[in-house]
């Protein structure tokens, strides 16, 4: 009983546990069927490892047909790498050669999808294994008839053996914060049409719950060890909904601690668009949970949504063009004009900017049900929903995001290609009794920086000679006693799969030290000595690591973290430009036209890309964090926020008619000041980070600003009748997004503050102890 409870606090859901199992009962068998039924060395040496690859180094997610889909790919690709290893294994240099290039196009091709980037162990031990024993092409077959065995074998066990539940949980946390999420918005309306206690307690308990989902949602996200994206067309659909889901939280908790509005200002337009949101939520998340499910209630809540934002433009129209007359018949009105413009207008702009993301959420949620609803024959002939990019489109834009010289992805690709490289030639050199290991050791220890790598050598040599140790004490009882061996066999691959995951890695490298000597008596008896060469390879291929991680880019994902947020707010700021330069471009005639900057988008794209997975590289290295991770998630969506900015303001003025002949230049003006001012911010920030100058003060709101865009709303942007135009209501608009932009910078440098003034406070603290 307390086995079992201590396992479920150390392996979540069992995961290890479950896959060790597999192979705890498929590779004896596998071993004893190869190497006593068909008597061949070779094909039970590659039917072990290959079950090793292909069930305790992997464990694909999704229904059974995407597991046992992902897992019959990654069997014939292991099958390639087994045939290119065995012909190059011959000679050391195209040995070493190959092992780089292999090296380099297995790591970094797990920036593509999560499920390369999780088989990526698997793939390149079915070519280490083949390519650190040279043997002649004639051994080709029994390599791979070994390999195919075991192939088949993981198949029938993912089936049959324990299979882990069908469920997603980064799907099942978006639906369960769809659902708060609408909740919160439900309350919120109630509460401000009547200012009842237990309304406002209702408000208080349902913002409570909908930031606790959203919270867990991204904390899901960032926790995986890589960003859990599969090519597959629902895959990228769901993975779009965690930042957008973020964004409605966000604007939620804005809109709560806005001013009430004034009590002239009619709010039921504003409130029709967040019941119709809430509605949209809410269809959004049934549709999440159902695989394949219908989306025709969804499509409805979206009409729903979009009648009410169009009346709530309208609504807007005519509260400007109220005002505007207003100050006309008054002498005194100039200030009034621009309070009454800014109030009347701002549960407008926080409505439409509040309906925006929530049709973002639906788009993807009906994306992803289109795509599960085709099919075998679309699925197979790639047919995707319309407005989602082909895999392989999606594929190199993954990949080309990373074509860059500050990316850790590839930083760590090139490292790992040069330590694998090394390690065939050296132990080729060498004449290292069981090459493979030393090849092994050097990929089980790399990490991102050279102090990580250097901790992970002491671990893996410990952990060898304390699982050297146990077996040396171990056949020092039992001697070669076949029968004992085997007995012991099934225990010890157990041990292996469970302790890595659940005791340390330096647990994990002794259970497999010891699971290694057993095997390899069983195939050629020799005692204890083969826990001893195992030690003398692995020290070699650590060696060969830490050699690696002191030449290149040793100081890891730290200094990478500063250069991947510095260029995720530069290009995200240089995105929000070229939107505005969009908008701006269909006001009058006479401005310079801007097509859609979809160049611009796709570069704050990838630098998001890019900073996410240096993110994840930070998070995963060992030791303490010199920065407190509360503080340094603000900054990851603070980037995120400004490229979704630019998304609202392109999506403002895409449906806009064709500019008119007015002179609307004065308005113009205003904006482009904002945005040059809003930008320039951004730049600092951005050079602040990377450069370790101070970092620049939030900017105060520009008062005169509003009065001059007063000015240009009465002399530009009003039409032959005196009344505001729809252009006019949009140049607020995107002046409030631009508005809504710097007010991230206080909390954007608070953050940042209160992270330096946490991290001097722990330092004095432990100066002091």
């Amino acid at each position: 009983m307390q086995l079992a409870q201590w396992l479920a606090r150390h392996d979540r859901n069992y995961v290890a546990l479950r896959r060790a199992a597999r192979a705890a009962i498929v590779l004896p068998a596998l071993f004893a069927l190869s190497g006593r039924g068909l008597g061949s060395v070779e094909v039970a040496t590659y039917a072990a490892y290959g079950t090793v690859a292909l069930l305790l180094l992997v464990d694909f997610g999704g229904s059974m047909r995407m597991r046992l889909e992902a897992q019959a790919s990654l069997i014939v690709a292991g099958a390639a790498m087994v045939c290119l290893g065995t012909l190059v294994s011959g000679n050391a240099w195209l040995a070493s050669g190959a092992m780089t290039a292999v090296g380099f196009a297995v790591l970094f091709a797990g920036v593509v999808s999560s499920e390369i980037a999780g088989a990526a162990s698997s793939l390149l031990l079915a070519f280490i294994i083949a390519v650190s024993v040279p043997a002649p092409a004639s051994l080709l077959a029994e390599r791979l008839l070994g390999w195919g065995i075991a192939g088949v074998a993981s198949m029938i066990a993912i089936a049959v053996l324990w299979p882990a539940p069908a469920h997603d949980r980064l799907r099942e946390g978006a639906a369960a914060a769809c659902t708060a999420l609408a909740v919160r918005l439900r309350a919120d309306i109630a509460a401000e049409l009547d200012d009842d206690p237990v309304l406002v307690a209702d408000r208080d308990r349902a913002a409570s719950r909908a930031d606790a989902a959203t919270d867990a949602l991204s904390n899901l996200f960032l926790t995986m060890p890589y960003r859990p994206a599969a090519l597959s067309t629902t895959a990228r659909a769901v993975l779009r909904l965690v930042e957008e889901i973020g964004w409605v939280s966000a604007l939620a908790s804005a809109w709560a601690e806005r001013e009430p509005a004034a009590a002239g200002i009619d709010r039921r337009a504003p409130c029709a668009v967040r019941t119709a949101a809430a509605n949209v939520l809410e269809r959004s998340a049934e549709l999440l949970g159902r695989t394949a499910g219908d989306a025709r209630e969804l499509h409805a809540a979206v009409a729903e949504l979009s009648d009410a934002l169009a009346r709530l433009e309208q609504r807007a129209i005519a509260n400007v063009g109220e005002e505007l007359e207003a100050e006309a018949a008054s002498v005194d009105a100039a200030g009034r004009a621009v309070h009454e413009i800014a109030t009347s207008l701002d549960p407008t702009f926080r409505a439409q900017e509040l309906a925006f993301a929530v049709l973002l959420v639906a788009r993807n949620v009906d994306l992803a049900a289109a795509a599960e609803r085709r099919g075998w024959m679309a699925r197979t002939l790639g047919r995707r929903p319309t407005g989602l990019s082909s895999v392989m489109s999606a594929a190199r834009g993954r990949a080309t995001a990373h074509v860059e010289r500050h990316s850790v992805w590839l930083h760590n690709s090139v490292r790992g290609a040069i330590a694998l490289g090394l390690s065939v030639f050296v132990a080729s050199r060498v004449g290292a009794e069981h090459s493979f290991w030393v090849i092994f050791g050097a990929l089980s220890v790399l990490r991102s920086s050279a102090l990580h790598t250097g901790q992970n050598v002491v671990r893996a040599i410990l952990g060898t000679a304390l699982g050297f140790g146990i077996c040396a004490a171990l056949l020092g009882v039992i001697g070669t006693n076949a029968t004992v061996l085997w007995v012991l066999v099934p225990f010890t691959v157990l041990l292996a799969g469970v302790a890595p995951a659940a005791i340390s890695f330096a647990a994990g490298q002794a259970a497999f030290t010891l699971l290694v000597v057993i095997l390899f008596n069983l195939i050629q008896p020799a005692g204890w000595r083969v826990g001893l060469v195992r030690i003398e390879d692995i020290a070699l291929g650590c060696g060969v690591s830490l050699v690696v991680g002191l030449l290149f880019w040793p100081r890891g994902a730290r200094v990478a973290l500063r250069q991947a947020l510095a260029a995720a707010y530069a290009e995200g700021a240089a995105y929000l430009v070229a939107a505005v330069e969009y908008g701006m471009g269909r006001c009058d005639e006479s401005a310079p036209s801007h097509g859609v900057p979809e160049a611009a988008a796709n570069r704050a794209s990838s630098a998001e890309r890019r900073l996410d997975d240096t993110f994840r590289n930070f998070l995963a290295e060992r030791g303490a964090k010199p920065f407190p991770l509360a503080n340094l998630t603000p900054l990851i969506a603070g980037a995120s926020a400004l490229r979704l900015a630019g998304d609202a303001v392109v999506d403002l003025w895409r449906d806009h008619g064709a500019p008119g002949p007015r002179d609307r230049s004065a308005a113009r003006r205003e904006i482009a000041l904002a945005t040059t001012t809003v930008k320039g911010w951004y730049d600092d920030l951005a050079v602040s980070l990377t450069d370790r100058r101070p970092l620049p003060d939030p900017m105060s709101r520009d008062e005169a600003a509003a009065f001059r865009m007063v000015d240009a709303l009465r002399n530009d942007l009003r039409s032959d009748d005196g009344r505001a135009t729809e252009t006019a209501v949009r140049v607020l608009w995107t002046s409030d997004h631009l508005d809504r932009v710097r007010r991230l910078e206080g909390a954007i440098i608070g953050a940042v503050r209160a992270g330096v003034e946490r991290t001097a406070t722990e330092r004095e603290k432990g100066a002091r102890s």
